[in-house]
C-alpha cells in the first residue's frame, strides 16, 4: 500500500502541554515529504522520534533542552537517569539501521548525518568535561540505561564504536566497567550486567565471565514454556521479555559464541523459544494495530514488540510467517501508539502515554528519557532496501486474517 501524507492530521501539540523548555532545538524533519514506500514512512518515524535527543547531544545541550516529565515527586531523582535513558534507548533501536552504512541514495546520506550525529552524541555522553556527561554510577537505574547503550553498540560495531575516536572509546569503556558498582535485582536485571560485559568482551576482550553465566544460567532457571521466561522465578504478564529478555539473551549469545563451538545447544533453545515469542507476539495484535495494554511500562509503546521485530531482523521467523505481514502488522502498531495527537510536545520530545499523552500510564520509574524504548521496534530497517521485508505486497496478519473470515492457521504451543 502506498501511503501519501505523511502524518496527517497529527499534531506534535500534546492538549495543554507544558513540557516544552524555554530552549528549544530545530523541529524534525520528515525526510521523506511523500511517502511511497512503508520503508519510508518507518525511516520518516524513526528519525522524528530520534532527532531532538541525538541533536540535543551533538549541541552538548541535552540537558538544557530536553523535559523531564516524570510521576510527581520523583523529578530530582529522574534528572539524573534520564539522559543516559534517552541516549541508550535511542541507539539501541537506531543502531541495525546505522549500520547499514552510508551510499548515494537519499536514504543512505540520512544514515550518514545521523552516524555523525550519534558518535558525537556518544562523546558528549562519556566525556568527563563535556555538559552532557551522564551519569553511569548514582542510583541503580545507570545499570539499566548502559546495557541499552551497550546493546546498540553491538548492533552497530562498525558504525557506533568504529566511528568514535580512541578516547571517547575508552571513555565509554570507562563508563561501561563503571556500572559494576551497581547490584542489580534478581529478575531480568542481571542481563543488564551481562549485556555490558558482552560488550566489553566484543571491544576489548576484557571481561566478567562470571555476570554473564550467571544471567544466562538464571534464565535458563526461569524459563516457565512455551516461548516465556519469568522475569526473576516469578511469572509477570507483561511486556518484559520482548523489552529486555528475550533480545538480550539472543545477542549476549551471538557474542559470546564468535569463533567458538560451545554454547550452540544454549544458543538454539533460545532461538527456538524466541520464535515461538514472536510468534505470539505477531498474533497480539489486532486487524486496527493495537495490542492488549496489560503489565507495566507500557509508556515504551510499540517497543513491546522488540523481540517480534528482532526476529524478523535476524531473518528466523517461523516458516508460515511471512516477513511481509511482519512487516504490515508493525506498521499498524507504530502508527497506532506515535500518530496519536499528543504523543510530542511542541519542540517533539515523546510524552508518556501509550496512544498520545496519558500521563496516568506513567510510573514511578518512568521519565521522559525511558519513552525511547519505542525505536526498538523499528529493528528492521537493519535489513538493505531490497530486502523481501520491505519489497513484498502489503500482507495481512494472523488476527486481521481471523477476524475477516479468512483462512488462518492454527497455534500450537512448543
Amino acid at each position: 500500500m502506498i501511503r501519501r501524507n505523511f502524518l496527517k492530521g497529527f499534531s506534535l501539540l500534546g492538549a495543554g502541554s507544558t513540557l516544552a523548555p524555554l530552549l528549544s532545538i530545530k523541529q524534525p524533519e520528515l525526510y521523506f515529504k511523500e511517502v511511497r514506500t512503508d520503508r519510508e514512512y518507518w525511516v520518516n518515524m524513526v528519525t522524528r522520534v530520534a532527532e531532538p535527543v541525538l541533536s540535543a547531544l551533538q549541541q552538548d545541550r541535552i540537558k538544557e533542552l530536553m523535559p523531564v516529565e516524570c510521576v510527581e515527586g520523583e523529578l530530582s531523582s529522574r534528572k539524573e537517569v534520564t539522559y543516559l535513558e534517552a541516549l541508550g534507548r535511542t541507539l539501541a533501536g537506531l543502531a541495525p539501521w546505522l549500520e547499514l552504512g552510508a551510499d548515494q541514495t537519499k536514504e543512505g546520506q540520512l544514515r550518514q548525518k545521523f552516524i555523525a550525529l550519534s558518535a558525537k552524541a556518544i562523546q558528549h555522553a562519556v566525556t568527563p568535561a563535556a555538559k552532557s556527561y551522564m551519569n553511569f554510577t548514582q542510583l541503580r537505574q545507570p545499570l539499566v540505561d548502559a546495557a541499552f547503550l551497550a546493546h546498540a553498540l553491538l548492533r552497530a560495531p562498525k558504525q557506533l564504536w568504529g566511528n568514535l575516536d580512541a578516547a571517547t572509546q575508552q571513555h565509554l569503556v570507562t563508563a561501561l566497567r563503571s556500572t559494576r558498582v551497581i547490584k542489580p535485582y534478581y529478575s531480568n536485571w542481571l542481563l543488564f550486567s551481562a549485556m555490558i560485559e558482552a560488550a566489553l568482551l566484543k571491544f576489548t576482550n576484557d571481561y566478567d565471565t562470571v555476570r554473564i553465566d550467571y544471567a544466562l544460567k538464571s534464565h535458563e532457571e526461569w524459563y516457565k514454556g512455551d516461548g516465556i521466561y519469568g522475569d526473576g522465578p516469578d511469572f509477570h504478564f507483561d511486556y518484559y521479555n520482548s523489552y529486555v529478555i528475550q533480545p538480550m539473551l539472543l545477542d549476549i549469545l551471538k557474542v559470546l559464541n564468535e569463533g567458538k563451538d560451545d554454547g550452540k545447544e544454549l544458543s538454539a533453545r533460545v532461538l527456538k523459544r524466541a520464535q515461538r515469542y514472536a510468534e505470539i507476539q505477531e498474533r497480539l495484535i489486532s486487524p486496527e494495530g493495537t495490542f492488549p495494554p496489560v503489565g507495566r511500562s507500557l509508556a515504551y509503546r510499540c517497543g513491546a514488540f522488540q523481540l517480534l521485530s528482532q526476529v524478523a531482523l535476524q531473518k528466523q521467523l517461523p516458516a508460515h510467517i511471512k516477513p511481509a505481514q511482519v512487516r504490515s502488522a508493525l506498521t499498524a502498531v507504530i502508527k497506532k501508539t506515535l500518530e496519536a495527537p499528543g504523543t510530542f510536545d511542541t519542540n517533539g520530545w515523546l510524552t508518556i502515554g501509550l496512544a498520545g499523552h496519558q500521563a496516568e500510564v506513567g510510573e514511578s520509574y518512568i521519565s521522559t528519557g525511558s519513552l525511547y524504548l519505542c525505536t526498538v521496534s523499528f529493528l528492521p530497517l537493519g535489513l538493505p532496501a531490497d530486502d523481501e521485508f520491505w519489497n513484498s505486497p502489503d500482507a495481512d496478519w494472523t488476527s486481521k486474517k481471523a477476524f475477516a473470515g479468512m483462512k488462518f492457521p492454527i497455534d500450537k504451543a512448543i
